[in-house]
């Protein structure tokens, strides 16, 4: 069994074959699209997040949202460029969220992806400390991030303040019980899916990852995620991490599928070089007939050593369509795989 989820980057813009034109469109559609897909029974609705593009940027307004027109699925992110966040104003974001969807956020958080503009967090006033890199910076946002999320009181109360305080030191409002357990680290590299184990994260893997062995992308990441179970067993956490990966994967139940995503049929691991020289794999998509469909999925290693699976989806092509993708896998995918 695993959960299923589904990924959307939020693009919009002016093509005459989106659905999405605007911010507004994409938004709005968010929301209907997880309200549908709780519907026919998915387990989560989980948003990217990039800034200064045409693109989903600022989650929790959106994750509100759809946990109050909600009420099983979960909501997430996929990820969160820690880079860009104060990290004590969005334990608040997260704490008011999480309360209205009644505990059901999952935070995807990263030091992030490559950007549109060159060291973007500078303009939103951070600069790393002498000596650290804007990674670093990034990993250390998130520690002070899920530190503050325990809800101890840190802050030292005014003898005067306008409203009676408890006793003792302040900690941040509104804090959600449980909510430090629901962080997700998105691990570019087995050195930081380890780091994430170590730190009580859940770990995310998404379809792109240093090539650090040149073996195929779905090894590499199955490698990737036995290296953070084992450290998360050194470790000594008392509960179970989750873990989850991201795929494309299209059912060609009709020939509209077949238009849109036939020709992705033969598609295959992509190697590249990203920011400072970094050489990349980049995990091919699956699109074919539901029966080569299920013999291809069935040899993916890393999707067998996850506990949920994140579909990503062409939001552009409006909600009908993306729950038509999604419907198919359910239908049609899923219980040949043991998924359902």
């Amino acid at each position: 069994m695993k959960n299923i989820g589904f990924l959307s980057f939020g693009h919009w813009g002016s093509h005459p074959s989106y659905q999405t034109q605007s911010a507004s469109d994409t938004l709005l559609q968010s929301i209907d699209l997880a309200v549908a897909a709780e519907e026919i029974g998915i387990d989560g609705a989980y948003f990217r997040v990039h800034h200064y593009a045409a693109q989903l940027a600022s989650p929790f307004p959106l994750l509100a949202a759809i946990g109050a027109k909600t009420s099983k699925i979960e909501i997430g992110t996929g990820v969160i460029d820690m880079r860009y966040e104060n990290p004590l104003y969005m334990v608040e974001e997260a704490g008011a969220a999480d309360l209205i969807s009644g505990g059901r956020l999952q935070l995807g958080v990263s030091r992030g992806s490559p950007e549109q503009v060159i060291d973007g967090w500078r303009y939103f006033g951070y600069e790393p400390l002498e000596g650290e890199s804007d990674a670093d910076m990034g990993r250390r946002k998130t520690l002070e991030f899920l530190e503050k999320l325990k809800g101890i009181g840190f802050a030292q109360p005014n003898p005067h303040p306008m409203f009676p305080n408890p006793p003792g030191l302040l900690r941040l409002e509104p804090h959600s019980e449980g909510m430090r357990e629901r962080i997700w680290w998105g691990a570019g590299s087995n050195a930081t899916a380890i780091w994430a184990a170590e730190q009580g994260m859940n770990l995310q893997s998404s379809t792109l990852k240093e090539d650090e062995s040149g073996k195929p992308f779905h090894v590499q990441q199955a490698e990737q995620i036995r290296l953070y179970k084992e450290a998360w067993k050194e470790a000594g956490h008392k509960r179970e991490p989750r873990v989850s990966v991201s795929r494309s994967i299209f059912a060609l139940v009709n020939d509209q599928d077949r238009w849109y995503f036939g020709q992705e049929a033969d598609r295959r691991d992509k190697v590249g070089v990203i920011e400072k020289d970094k050489r990349a794999i980049f995990g091919r998509s699956y699109a074919a007939e539901p029966d080569q469909l299920i013999k291809e999925l069935a040899k993916d290693e890393a999707i067998q050593e996850a506990d949920t699976l994140l579909l990503t989806v062409p939001n552009t092509l409006g909600v009908d369509y993306n729950v038509h993708v999604l419907s198919s896998i359910l239908e049609h995918v899923a219980p040949a795989l043991g998924w359902r």
